[in-house]
């Protein structure tokens, strides 16, 4: 059984069994093994828990008052308006990911938003502000001198230096990691009696949009704003086939919304912002995600500004523990944005030419199909562009059982337009691919340079097991920081089951994926 059917359903119910239900129990309350709430954040902190609330509380302090300072500059530097504007909502998820901290902290046990393993929710949610603070920052480089004269920088600066330390005081564990076998059809901490009710019950759709009038709404943007705000339960929105050209933002404050189209060829979300014609790559978007636990499937988001507008991005997501199963992501430079966060991409085909996957988010795809476009003159494709930026932040992304090859245009010109697995953002950059297919269009050297010899040292680059004329090493990159993986233990820690820790998230039942290694 699968998680989303193409066939559209009636005018009022949406035809999909009870594995969809498995996805709420991500906004349930749940416990965990630990035999105490100390016991269990002792092992996952080198501090006392109120030490560590303390320091995230700070934090949110010195956050508040970079938006107040912020807040005033919004009308007199209108031409950095959507920079500024992006700072102020990327701050305000930071005080949301701290909130979340705190709260994880000090009531274990208690509704966290989140996976039951508090060191990996704790570093997911800390890297976040890191994230966001870069992104903030990087927004608005063009104001600095004006900014340096207030405490904007040194604000930011100082956010930047205490969520470090945070994150060196969470212990990096897996200790508390509970796992699914193939039979587990929901994870441990669900009793009988609400199995029962899962079981028993069929979801609905709470939205239909149609371009034709004939659902609830002809926007999809209408359908997210009918939504309610902080959602404990599954916000079905089935959007039927048609080309809807408008920008969607789901905020911070949607929660668990589920979007369901009628094929990645059939509905599709269209827009052309892009970086030349003055939005920030941050807001370029045509489809962005900020509420945590969305779920997309049979749908595609694109960005049809072409690659002399460069950066335009078809999708973002800040989703923490988002889904995109049989997801088309079409662009060019920049296609998909996974900016922060835990991410599940499965089945999703994804079209692009520089760096069209890129961000800080810990993202694994399974299946997916990677192509490779036809850029501007002289332009050479990267397919992931990862941006760690610090030691102590498990971020990544991992590539398996996908097709990494040339889309119909570049396939005349893979001779004479290179194509690269890969370039460091950031100077801890981390990729893997493995497992995975690669066709003549992958450049011999398999990866290139950001800036120089900026970060090559200290990435971690990876390959292991992969197939097809592009995936020979030989001529691989001599970075110190690249590795062959011949040993299957290394290449488990980037598998579903460890590295964003899918037993605890995903269905088995729900959305069909690999934990492990072997299918």
């Amino acid at each position: 059984m699968e998680l989303c059917s193409s066939k559209q359903p009636s005018t009022t119910t949406l035809s999909i069994t009870s594995f969809i239900f498995f996805f709420l129990l991500l906004s349930l309350p749940h416990s965990t093994s630990a035999s105490s709430p100390n016991n269990f954040v002792g092992s996952s902190l080198r501090v006392s828990p109120t030490k560590f609330s303390n320091s995230a509380n700070e934090v949110k302090t010195v956050l508040q008052k970079v938006t107040s300072i912020l807040s005033t500059f919004t009308y007199t530097f209108s031409h950095h308006s959507n920079a500024i504007s992006d700072c102020l909502d990327l701050l305000d998820m930071s005080s949301d990911q701290l909130s979340w901290s705190v709260s994880a902290t000090q009531n274990p046990k208690g509704k966290n938003n989140s996976t039951g393993n508090l060191s990996s929710d704790l570093r997911t949610w800390l890297s976040a502000v890191l994230v966001n603070t870069d992104t903030c920052l990087e927004g608005l480089q063009g104001l600095q001198s004006t900014f340096a004269k207030s405490d904007v920088s040194s604000g930011l600066d100082r956010v930047l230096s205490l969520v470090k330390k945070n994150l060196f005081e969470v212990v990096l564990s897996n200790d508390q990691l509970a796992t699914a076998t193939s039979e587990d059809r929901f994870p441990s901490w669900i009793n009988d009696g609400d199995k029962k009710f899962f079981e028993a019950n069929e979801t609905t759709a709470d939205a239909i949009v149609a371009a034709d009038g004939s659902g609830n709404y002809t926007t999809v943007m209408d359908a997210v704003l009918a939504a309610p705000k902080f959602s404990m339960r599954r916000y079905v929105i089935y959007v039927k086939k048609g080309v809807y050209v408008e920008n969607v933002e789901i905020d911070r404050k949607k929660w668990n919304i589920m979007m369901i189209g009628e094929g990645m060829d059939a509905t599709i979300i269209s827009g052309s912002r892009n970086r030349v014609d003055g939005w920030t790559t941050f807001r370029s978007a045509t489809f962005a995600v900020n509420g945590r636990g969305f779920i997309a499937c049979n749908i595609s988001f694109q960005n049809t500004a072409g690659p002399e507008k460069e950066q335009a991005v078809a999708l973002r997501s800040d989703s923490d523990l988002s889904v995109f199963y049989r997801c088309g992501i079409f662009g060019y430079q920049d296609s998909l944005y996974t900016h922060t966060q835990r991410q599940f991409y499965k089945a999703c085909k994804i079209t692009g030419t520089v760096d069209f996957i890129f961000g800080n988010g810990t993202v694994m795809f399974q299946n997916c199909e990677i192509l490779a476009k036809k850029g501007m003159q002289g332009q050479k494709n990267t397919v992931a562009a990862h941006g760690r930026t610090d030691p102590n932040v498990t971020t990544g992304f991992s590539f398996q059982f996908c097709n990494i090859s040339a889309d119909f245009d570049l396939l005349p010109f893979i001779a004479t337009i290179r194509t690269y697995l890969g370039r460091p953002w950031r100077p801890y950059s981390r990729t893997i691919f493995m497992q995975s297919y690669m066709s003549n269009a992958i450049s011999p050297e398999g990866w290139l340079e950001y800036n120089g010899s900026v970060g090559l040292d200290t990435l971690y680059y990876s390959e292991y097991m992969n197939s097809g004329p592009g995936a020979g090493v030989a001529n691989r990159v001599k970075w110190s920081g690249y590795h062959v993986m011949n040993d299957s233990s290394e290449a488990e820690k980037f598998t579903v089951a460890q590295f964003i820790l899918g037993d605890l998230w995903l269905p088995s039942a729900g959305v069909t994926y690999t934990a492990g290694l072997t299918v």
